[in-house]
């Protein structure tokens, strides 16, 4: 059993023996329950997973870009990746001991933007795996709002002859799946970033924020925030992979940090900056295990991105403009597993 290395203020033997009554490793396990319980795999050897020595699980990153090319240059106003799209890993899914190193963790799992920094303070794989996003599902309330901050973002096949081909429609199906499983969902399909007749997606950020402020308001009971994009990218690239036997759109969680590379931007905090980079993290991580090749990097980028309403707040790109509106509504279906697992700590 690998060891954590976690710093918890220091208790002396003595004060151990008399206000806890057992070993202090089991403080610690007392302490990151969640991550034990959870991604019990990760502590273990690799002599004691099984996986290692030839039994591959699979990509942790994403599957193939077509035409072999991992660059993607995003468009959405500015917001898109402009970065790698996806990049094929071989690797097993990494164990505890690999995710702790800082290096090998931001370059396996994250592309990030000039605009900002993710440091050692805040990206730490044992602190991200620890953090319980567990909910009692209760279908009697509201508890996911899906949104869309650029409603009018389409995919290859949209026009006269599908007009459903948007990134709405996937969020109408996400949202379908997701009351199977038991979750209620409220799907918001408001217009943020049409303003008087004019495409404007810049400021969509700001109608989105008014817009959601009010949905949370009336529901108070919403705990998971999810605003569904597709990503822009080259003509000639695209993100997709095969999942369940389907053709499927890779999909990329994104961050945004609050903070540009001199330090966090006071005018836009996030209380739930560890609990929204612990989210993606972590369905990121049940994604390597369970649909190898689906995911891209996780972005991460300067500004806040209205992810700073709920813990559980997460943007994520469904595909690209280069995609079929079916790749893309077969990502639904892998990502609601991912939130369902996550959410339930399964």
């Amino acid at each position: 059993m690998a060891l954590l290395q976690i710093r918890y203020p220091a208790v002396t033997a003595a004060e151990t023996e008399i206000e806890y009554g057992r070993d202090p490793s089991y403080d610690i396990y007392e302490r990151y329950r969640y991550a034990y319980d959870t991604y019990g795999y990760l502590f273990l050897s690799s002599n004691e997973t099984g996986v290692s020595g030839g039994e591959d699980i699979g990509n942790v990153m994403g599957g193939v870009a077509e035409g072999g090319n991992p660059g993607a240059v995003g468009e959405a106003g500015g917001m898109g990746s402009q970065g790698p799209g996806v990049t094929q890993i071989t690797d097993q899914v990494p164990l505890l001991a690999q995710l702790q190193d800082y290096d090998y963790m931001m370059k396996h799992f994250y592309s990030v933007h000039a605009s900002t920094t993710a440091g050692r303070d805040v990206m730490k794989a044992d602190v991200l795996l620890g953090t319980d996003l567990r909910i009692v599902k209760d279908a009697s309330v509201p508890q996911i709002l899906i949104y869309h901050t650029h409603s009018q973002e389409t995919y290859a096949d949209y026009g006269p002859n599908n007009p459903g081909a948007t990134v709405v429609s996937a969020g109408d199906y996400l949202t379908q799946l997701l009351r199977e499983k038991g979750w209620n969902v409220i799907h918001n399909t408001d217009t943020y970033d049409i303003q008087g007749g004019v495409l404007d997606r810049n400021r969509a950020y700001t109608y989105a924020l008014e817009g959601i402020t009010r949905v949370l308001q009336e529901h108070p009971t919403i705990q998971v925030v999810l605003d569904l994009h597709r990503d822009g990218v080259r003509e000639d690239l695209r993100l997709v992979t095969e999942v369940n036997g389907k053709p499927t759109a890779n999909i990329m969680f994104f961050q945004g940090m609050s903070r540009t590379p001199d330090g966090e931007i006071e005018y836009l905090p996030n209380p739930y900056l560890k609990e929204n980079l612990a989210f993606s993290f972590q369905m990121q991580l049940a994604a390597a295990g369970r649909f190898p090749g689906f995911t891209r990097k996780i972005y991460l980028k300067g500004l806040r991105y209205n992810l700073h309403l709920r813990a559980r707040s997460a943007l994520v790109e469904v595909g690209a403009q280069t995609n079929t509106f079916e790749e893309a509504r077969n990502a639904m279906e892998p990502l609601a597993e991912l939130l369902d697992m996550v959410l339930q700590g399964v």
